[in-house]
């Protein structure tokens, strides 16, 4: 029997499942993607069917490894990636799961973490888990479902349920129901998970009320969780790299050192700095989370969400309908020198870090006779950029550690002129790799360093090779103007609607 040569990569995101095989080199061979059901059963509700999920990262795991004419020997391992927070509760016997799944996106349980503030539990919370109280994260999740849906803490209790986010139900799954467990970088988004010990808190499941019995075994990013059952694809293969989406990226991307920072420019964008072995507190509104756990060694990261990143373009192209596509706002943006005084601040759901201002709204200022379409689409890929600028400013007060570079990726890190005017902000190359499915590549790699099938970190940084660099260009007074025109484009959009 030939040596495995390849591993497969499991990406299971909010909107689809892709899987991606990938060669020694971190190559992509074959790809297949299979897009699922959205449900928004109430106004801020946001759920997915988990059978679904389930069904759809399964057939595409078989539908890549047929792509790349390989058969279950050829792949030497499994790794899996996630979107993060999502909450499932499913019957420890039949596998039925109790209700849909929460999505991250769900808000459902903000009145619930805006009674915790009132009583003062954000501290505790923020100290034992570097998060902030929000519906975004599993715990408030979990405990709805357990109040809410007949039966159910009653079968908890009694040790007849299952939870988990969205990489355990697959590991579930793909083991032939035989593995429980998690990988620290889920658990870290939970709400349930003390940071500095890594495992499951008691202070904090009291306080959600959630029974430990539900709660899978937390396990390090990159060891051999279990096999692949005989009864699917590939059939065998060891799982041994699990990873939450953006953790998985910052691996893909080889940020391996503290002071390293990528950002993922997608629907949102996500931003994270490794700052080493132990976590930093941040002053500047920013979440502390674990980066990874290989080996005995946990690294950690700060962690800066901005809401509306390439959502912006799309808003542009689907609701104004100024341009068709992606490249023509490009071709526009790149006509222009600047966005003639104009400023977009996309707050269309409210404001991330650091700013956290769900009472804020989309707001364009600086318009004046001579404003075109061109100078819409500028202002809308600044946005973009000035809002990653914000974040990094803050990483680097929180952390001490001055950027030295930008490593990119996500489908908007295709934008020649929001990569130039990003270096330009932060007056430091940007860098974009030939590989922006760094995200199912962080778990591949991750995957491949269990089994030997990568010998170290070093051989992975190897693999990661530029595509394109951008420098700054632009004089440090007009960028200081232009951040001055933001900032105050930022206090007019904020507060704009009453608080709730």
């Amino acid at each position: 029997m030939s040596t495995p040569r390849y591993i497969l990569a499991l990406d299971q995101g909010t909107s689809s499942s892709r899987a991606i095989v990938f060669d020694h080199d971190g190559g992509i061979v074959a790809v297949a993607q299979k897009e699922f059901t959205q449900y928004y059963p109430q106004p801020g509700w946001v759920e997915h069917d988990p059978l679904e999920i389930w069904s759809s990262q399964n057939s595409t795991a078989a539908e890549a490894i047929a792509r790349a004419n390989l058969s279950s020997e050829d792949i030497a391992a499994v790794g899996i990636t996630n979107q993060r927070e999502t909450t499932i509760v499913w019957d420890r016997d039949t596998g039925r799961p109790v209700c849909n799944a929460i999505v991250w996106q769900d808000r459902r349980t903000a009145a619930y973490c805006a009674q915790l503030k009132r009583d003062g539990l954000e501290p505790l919370v923020s100290q034992k888990t570097g998060l902030r109280l929000d519906p975004y994260f599993s715990a408030t999740k979990l405990r709805w479902i357990l109040e809410t849906i007949p039966g159910v803490r009653a079968r908890a209790e009694a040790g007849k349920l299952l939870f988990g986010t969205v990489d355990t139900w697959l590991l579930w799954q793909l083991t032939g129901r035989k593995v429980h467990a998690t990988d620290v970088t889920n658990a870290s988004r939970t709400l349930l998970c003390n940071l500095h010990t890594g495992d499951w808190d008691d202070d904090l499941l009291k306080l959600f009320k959630i029974p430990r019995s539900l709660l899978p075994e937390i396990r390090s990013c990159s060891e051999i969780y279990g096999h692949v059952d005989r009864h699917l694809y590939p059939a065998g293969a060891p799982i041994s790299g699990v990873a939450g989406d953006q953790h998985a990226a910052l691996f893909g991307q080889a940020c391996f050192t503290p002071g390293m920072v990528k950002n993922t420019y997608g629907t949102g964008c996500f931003t994270l700095m490794h700052t080493g072995e132990k976590p930093v507190v941040s002053r500047n509104n920013l979440l502390t989370t674990v980066a990874w756990k290989i080996g005995g060694r946990t690294d950690y990261a700060l962690e800066g969400s901005v809401f509306i990143g390439g959502a912006v373009i799309q808003w542009l192209r689907d609701e104004l309908q100024l341009v068709r596509n992606a490249a023509e706002l490009d071709r526009l943006a790149a006509s222009v020198p600047d966005a003639g005084g104009l400023f977009l601040v996309p707050a269309f759901s409210g404001l991330g870090a650091p700013h956290w201002d769900p009472d804020a709204r989309g707001t364009m200022v600086g318009i004046t006779r001579g404003t075109n379409r061109a100078h819409f689409c500028r202002a809308a890929l600044e946005a973009i950029a000035f809002q990653t600028a914000d974040l990094i400013s803050c990483m680097e007060k929180d952390s001490g550690l001055p950027l030295k570079e930008l490593r990119v990726d996500g489908g908007a890190s295709r934008s020649n002129p929001l990569l130039q005017f990003q270096a330009d902000l932060l007056n430091t190359s940007v860098v974009r790799p030939k590989c922006i499915e760094t995200t199912a590549l962080g778990a591949a790699c991750l995957a491949g360093l269990a089994t030997g099938f990568w010998s170290d970190r070093d051989e992975i940084a190897r693999n990661w090779t530029v595509d394109t660099s951008f420098a700054p260009t632009q004089k440090r007074d007009r960028i200081t103007a232009l951040r001055g025109g933001w900032e105050r484009a930022l206090t007019r959009a904020k507060g704009w609607e009453p608080s709730s």
